[in-house]
C-alpha cells in the first residue's frame, strides 16, 4: 500500500531520513547531544521565542528522534506526532494532556494492566471521571457518554484476549458525541492496521514492542493531528518524559525490518494457533486469522494480517497453565512481547496481577489463560517446545 508521497511503506521505512552532515554518512547520524548551538544571541532568543524553528534542546527537540517521529507519521498517516520514553509515558502524556478537572473519558475495559492503573488510580485524583466499558457492548458505550465525555480510548486487538473493537463503529460513536477517538496501536503496528483510516483522532505506540522488535530499548510515541498533539508536546516538554536520541536511533533503524518481521511473526503465529486449535490438551485458542475466531471477519476488514499475539486455556486452568510455562525448554518466559524470541506469559500473575478477580473476569483474562509472543524462530522449532511441554504438564 502506498502512502500520500506514493512510496510503499517498506520505502517509507528505509529512506526517510534526517539530513546528512558534512560528512556524507550512508547510514542516518545518531545525534547525541543535550543541547545546540545558536549563531549568536539574536537567533538565541529567536529560537525561544518561535520566531525561528530549529533545534534547541534534546529533552523537546532532536534529530534523530524527529526521524523517528516522521516515519511514524507516513507509516499511520498521521499529520504529526512526538516520541516518548516509554509505551507509559505515550498513555500517560496523551490522558494527561487532553483532559483536565471535571472531565470524563470512556475507555475498553480491556486495556494493558499499567493503562487500566493510570485511569482508576492515577487521573481521578486529579478530579477526572472516567467509565469502563465491554468492548463488545455497544449500547453500554453510548450510555456511558456524559456531558463532560471528552474522549475515547482503546485497544484493539486488546492485551492479552486479542479482542477486536471495531473502528468504524467507534468512530461513529465519537464522531455523534464531539469525542476525541484515541487507539492504542501496539499489538497491530502501523503495519497491519492504521486506525487513522478509520476515523480515529490519535495513534499511540509503545515502541518498545514491534517497533524495535528484538528486546533492545524502550519508546513510546503519540500520532495524530497537529492541534492535539501540540497539546501533548507542550506536556512532554514541561514534564520531560522524552525517547532518549540513541534509543530514537535504535527505533529509527528497525522500522526498516518492521514489514518483513511482522509478515514472518504472523505467518509463525496463524501456524502456532492451528496446532493449539487442534490439541485435545486447548480448551480456547484466540487469534484474529483463525476462521473459527468470533470477530474473524472484523479482524480480515480492518487488520491486514493476524499479528504475532497467541493466547489460549489449557485444560486444568492455573495450575496446568502454570506448569506448562515451567516445562518450555526454548522458549523464554518474561512480560515483554513483539521480540525476535518467542515469548509466553501468564497475565493474571504478571502484567494483570494488580487486577481483582473481577477485574480480570471482565476483561476476559481467565485465571489459566496464556499468551505466546510467537517469535521469528522455525515454527518447526516453535511448535516442538510448546508440544513437549504440554505433554510434560499433564503428569
Amino acid at each position: 500500500m502506498k502512502s500520500k508521497n506514493n512510496q510503499h511503506f517498506e520505502t517509507i521505512a528505509i529512506r526517510t531520513q534526517t539530513a546528512r552532515s558534512q560528512f556524507g554518512e550512508h547510514a542516518a547520524p545518531l545525534y547525541l547531544t543535550s543541547s545546540f548551538v545558536f549563531r549568536d544571541a539574536q537567533h538565541g532568543s529567536a529560537m525561544f521565542a518561535g520566531e525561528e524553528e530549529g533545534y534547541l534542546y534534546s529533552r523537546f527537540s532532536n534529530p534523530t528522534c524527529d526521524e523517528f517521529v516522521k516515519k511514524l507519521c507516513l507509516m499511520e498517516g498521521a499529520e504529526t506526532g512526538i516520541s516518548t520514553a516509554t509505551g507509559m509515558a505515550a498513555v500517560f502524556v496523551t490522558l494527561a494532556s487532553l483532559l483536565q478537572q471535571g472531565d470524563h473519558f470512556i475507555a475498553s475495559r480491556s486495556l494493558f494492566g499499567n493503562s487500566l492503573h493510570i485511569i482508576t488510580n492515577i487521573l481521578p485524583k486529579w478530579g477526572i471521571e472516567y467509565t469502563l466499558v465491554d468492548i463488545s457492548e455497544q449500547e453500554e458505550w453510548k450510555k456511558a457518554v456524559k456531558p463532560n465525555t471528552r474522549l475515547l480510548f482503546i485497544e484493539t486487538p486488546s492485551n492479552p484476549g486479542l479482542d477486536l473493537i471495531d473502528l468504524e463503529k467507534a468512530t461513529d460513536l465519537c464522531k455523534s458525541n464531539g469525542l476525541l477517538f484515541c487507539v492504542d496501536n501496539c499489538f497491530a503496528t502501523p503495519y497491519l492496521q492504521k486506525p487513522i483510516e478509520f476515523g480515529a483522532d490519535i495513534v499511540i505506540h509503545s515502541a518498545t514492542k514491534y517497533l524495535d522488535g528484538q528486546g533492545r530499548v524502550m519508546g513510546g510515541a503519540v500520532l495524530g493531528e497537529e492541534k492535539w498533539i501540540s497539546k501533548a508536546y507542550e506536556f512532554l516538554r514541561r514534564t520531560g518524559p522524552s525517547l532518549s536520541p540513541f534509543n530514537a536511533w535504535v527505533l529509527s533503524k528497525s522500522l526498516e525490518t518492521l514489514a518483513v518481521r511482522m509478515d514472518k511473526h504472523s505467518e509463525n503465529a496463524l501456524k502456532l494457533a492451528e496446532y493449539l486449535e487442534s490439541h485435545e490438551e486447548v480448551d480456547v485458542v484466540k487469534y484474529p486469522f483463525l476462521p473459527a475466531f468470533p470477530q474473524y471477519e472484523l479482524a480480515k476488514k480492518q487488520m491486514k494480517q493476524g499479528g504475532g499475539l497467541v493466547s489460549c486455556d489449557f485444560k486444568g486452568g492455573r495450575e496446568r497453565g502454570m506448569k506448562f510455562l515451567d516445562a518450555l525448554q526454548m522458549i523464554s518466559l518474561t512480560a515483554n512481547l513483539g521480540d525476535t524470541r518467542t515469548i509466553a506469559t501468564h497475565p493474571a500473575s504478571t502484567t494483570h496481577s494488580k487486577l481483582t478477580d473481577a477485574e480480570l473476569a471482565k476483561a476476559g483474562i481467565t485465571k489459566g489463560l496464556i499468551r505466546f509472543s510467537v517469535g521469528l524462530e522455525h515454527i518447526d522449532d516453535i511448535i516442538s517446545d510448546i508440544d513437549q511441554a504440554i505433554n510434560a504438564s499433564k503428569k
